[in-house]
């Protein structure tokens, strides 16, 4: 047995392993080899979708083993096979829910994911530079035009207190059936109740056989808090949210600082050579 075998490193991507140029530093990238050379299984937790982050797996060559977790957590993929492993999507009543949201918050526009297509309705500035920074083509649609089902919806609009009465309206009217976080202050993600970064690494771990006392978790997002709270030894980056840098055990240097590196440092530590 290796140094890390059986042990499991999570992590967000953006602004945690992607730093803010939108780049993966080299110091952190021989972490992470140093880390998988080692018997480590690195999986990365993202709210990007398949359709996106497979385009970051060709240009970045990630050094990913283990299933890759989608949509915030609705999605788990092994890009190894190129197979689905798990997919939960929202329930049959999403677009006429998401009407009742958008009628009684005109502002609000949204993004929805089906397959590999992105549908948007009402787009304003932060639908455009989402989807420019996620190389993605949103096709302009009336909800009720929009195929079913959908992976997620993400709520959009350039005033995060807009954002949050949508948040309350989804979980007073459909608190059963919808988890409702914010990736950061302009876009509010939707997925299935239960589809979580928390619960898809806690499904990741079982299928690997990794024990609870060996997952270790870092993001920097609200929506990263589910899976810090399933971590042995959580770790956010110091550009996290107040609420994320609160719930994790450790803060880290930024992602401007190679974030990723500075963790492994931390387990090398916790696992010694044997």
């Amino acid at each position: 047995m290796e140094r890390f075998t059986g042990v499991l490193l999570a992590t967000d991507y953006d602004d945690t392993l992607y730093d803010s140029q939108g780049t993966i530093s080299p110091e952190n990238r021989q972490a992470i080899h140093r880390f998988v050379d080692q018997g480590g299984l690195f999986c990365i937790s993202t709210g990007r979708s398949y359709i996106n982050f497979a385009i970051q797996m060709a240009k970045e060559r990630l050094p990913v083993n283990a299933p890759v977790i989608l949509s915030n957590g609705a999605s788990i993929y092994d890009f190894a096979a190129e197979e689905s492993l798990w997919l939960k999507v929202l329930p049959h009543q999403a677009p006429e829910h998401l009407a009742q949201v958008c009628a009684a918050l005109p502002q609000v526009g949204f993004e929805a994911y089906h397959q590999d297509e992105v549908f948007v309705f009402r787009p304003n500035l932060v639908t455009e530079h989402h989807l420019k920074r996620c190389r993605l083509t949103g096709q302009p649609r009336a909800i009720e035009d929009m195929p079913v089902p959908w992976i997620k919806v993400i709520l959009q609009h350039p005033d995060t207190q807009i954002l949050h009465q949508a948040q309350t309206y989804l979980l007073e009217h459909w608190p059963a059936e919808y988890d409702v976080t914010f990736s950061n202050p302009y876009l509010l993600e939707v997925t299935a109740k239960g589809a979580n970064k928390g619960r898809s690494v806690q499904w990741v771990a079982d299928y690997l056989g990794v024990r609870p006392e060996h997952i270790y978790c870092v993001g920097n997002g609200l929506n990263d808090i589910p899976m810090l709270e399933i971590s042995a030894l959580s770790f956010a980056p110091a550009n996290s949210y107040p609420e994320v840098r609160a719930a994790a055990d450790v803060v880290l240097p930024s992602c401007d600082e190679s974030c990723i590196a500075r963790m492994i440092e931390q387990l090398e530590t916790r696992y010694p050579p044997k």
